[in-house]
C-alpha cells in the first residue's frame, strides 16, 4: 500500500479546524512520518494509524510546528512495544534539539539517530536537499527504482513459464531470450517533501517529476512579501514549482492561521500548474498515490535518481 495520510496542516500555530503538521507515508512496508508537529499522537489515533506502523522519522528542521510532536509519538511507541527499529532523520545542526527532545520520550525505543549536514541519500531511495528557510533546513525525496514490467502473451510466444519466469527476472535472460524482449519499462514511483523554505534549486531537485509533491503554501499570492521576509512559499510559486517538475500531483499543505478558507490558494497554485492535480490538504485526509505513469511521461526526470 502505498497512501499519505495528513496528520495537520497548520503552520506556526494550531486552529479550531487544522493540527500543527504531521504527515505520515505508508510506503509498501515502511511508515515515514514527516515533521510531527505538536498533537501528532492524538491526530494519528483520529486517522486510524497506528504508531507502530512508523519505521522513520524525517524532520525538515527543528522548529516547533515541526518537531514539537516527537517525544509523544517515541512514548507511544515505548508504551505500544514496538521492537522494530526506528530511524531518525534531522539536520545535524540541529542535534541540540532533537536530544532535549529525545530525552523527554519514555525510554524502550530502538531509536536510531541519522543527522545529516549536507545533500546525498542517506537510505536506500530516500534522498535529501538543503531549502532555504531562517534555519537549516533540509526537503525529502523517496525514488523507487526503475524496474520491469513482464507481459504474459509475450512470456507464452517465447516458452518461458513457471520457473524459468523467476530465473529471467534474476538474471537477464533465460535460454537466449532477454528480459527486455519479454516486458516494458516500469518508473520507479517518486515522492517529494517540500517544507517551509523559499523558492531555491533544492526545492527544484526534490520535485522534479515526482508522482506526488507535499508543499509548503503558508501564504496566498496576495501575501508574497510576507512569504519573502518569512522565507515561505506563496501558493502561486508552490504550483510553479510542480508545474516547472512535471509533477503528478501537488498536495498543499502548511496554511497560514489568517486563511479560514483555502481553496482560494488551491485555485493560485492550479493557475502555474495546469497539467497538475492540485489537492488543498486538510487534517486527517488520505490520500493515496496515483497509478504509475507510462515512460513518456517522465520526460527524462531522473537527477535524482
Amino acid at each position: 500500500m502505498r497512501e499519505l495520510v495528513v496528520l495537520g496542516t497548520a503552520s506556526q500555530v494550531p486552529t479550531r479546524t487544522r493540527n500543527h503538521n504531521g504527515y505520515l507515508l505508508r510506503w509498501d512496508g515502511e511508515g515515514l512520518l514527516f515533521d510531527p508537529g505538536e498533537g501528532t499522537q492524538r491526530q494519528m489515533i483520529l486517522a486510524g494509524v497506528s504508531a507502530s506502523q512508523v519505521t522513520r522519522i524525517c524532520l525538515t528542521h527543528v522548529h516547533g510546528d515541526h518537531c514539537y510532536g516527537l517525544p509523544g509519538v517515541l512514548s507511544r511507541m515505548a508504551l505500544d512495544g514496538v521492537s522494530h527499529p526506528v530511524h531518525l532523520h534531522y539536520p545535524a545542526s540541529g542535534e541540540s534539539v532533537v536530544a532535549a527532545l529525545v530525552s523527554l520520550a519514555s525510554p524502550g525505543v530502538d531509536l536510531r539517530l541519522h543527522p545529516h549536514g549536507g545533500p546525498g541519500e542517506f537510505a536506500d531511495g530516500l534522498h535529501v536537499r538543503p531549502l532555504d528557510h531562517r534555519i537549516e533546513a533540509y526537503g525529502y525525496r523517496l525514488v523507487e527504482p526503475d524496474g520491469r514490467t513482464l507481459l504474459p502473451e509475450r512470456l507464452a510466444d517465447a516458452g518461458i513459464a513457471g520457473p524459468d519466469v523467476g530465473r529471467l527476472q534474476r538474471g537477464g535472460s533465460v535460454d537466449g531470450v532477454r528480459l527486455e524482449d519479454v516486458s516494458v519499462p516500469r518508473p520507479g514511483q517518486r515522492f517529494a517533501f517540500v517544507m517551509d523554505t523559499a523558492p531555491c534549486v533544492g526545492a527544484e531537485e526534490l520535485a522534479d517529476g515526482a508522482d506526488v509533491l507535499v508543499a509548503e503554501s503558508t501564504f496566498a499570492d496576495d501575501d508574497a512579501e510576507l512569504a519573502a521576509q518569512y522565507r515561505h512559499l506563496t501558493a502561486g510559486q508552490a504550483g510553479a514549482l510542480a508545474g516547472r517538475a512535471g509533477v503528478g500531483t501537488l498536495v498543499l499543505t502548511h496554511f497560514s492561521s489568517r486563511y479560514t478558507d483555502v481553496e482560494p490558494l488551491a485555485a493560485q497554485a492550479r493557475a502555474h500548474a495546469p497539467d497538475t492535480t492540485v489537492l488543498a490538504a486538510g487534517d486527517l485526509d488520505r490520500i493515496d498515490f496515483p497509478k504509475r505513469r507510462s515512460p513518456p511521461d517522465l520526460r527524462g526526470h531522473h537527477r535524482l535518481g
